[in-house]
């Protein structure tokens, strides 16, 4: 069986962002495991889990709230990340380079949400 999601160009860069995120936070310090870091992957994986849960909605608005949450996910991943950079855990560039693909990420679910709209059905 496969999954319509698995097909997206959206989630496959969600994914990328969450591995870049936690291989970011590989590098937190331990006292940080359970507060910034967990959070920190927390709301990276749920951009990818969030655009494959709406894919399998009962309607293209459904998809669409999913994708508003994954978005939200977005801005929450990169207020975390901030907060590393503030706190010394990460570098500029690192965090720029994050920051960017969120961006760019952002931009594709939006555009998609607007494809989306035309259709009954995804």
């Amino acid at each position: 069986m496969s999954f319509k999601f698995e097909t997206l160009d959206i989630w496959k860069l969600a994914l990328e962002l969450a591995d870049g995120v936690y291989e970011l936070t590989r590098k937190f310090p331990q006292d940080e495991r359970f507060e910034l870091t967990s959070q920190t992957r927390r709301s990276a994986s749920s951009v990818p889990a969030n655009i494959a849960e709406g894919s399998g909605g009962s309607s293209v608005k459904d998809f669409q709230n999913y994708l508003d949450i994954a978005i939200k996910s977005i801005y929450e991943t990169v207020s975390h990340l901030a907060l590393a950079r503030r706190r010394g855990y990460i570098n500029e560039s690192k965090y720029t380079e994050q920051k960017n693909k969120a961006e760019a990420l952002i931009r594709k679910i939006k555009a998609f949400k607007g494809w989306l709209t035309k259709r009954e059905r995804f």
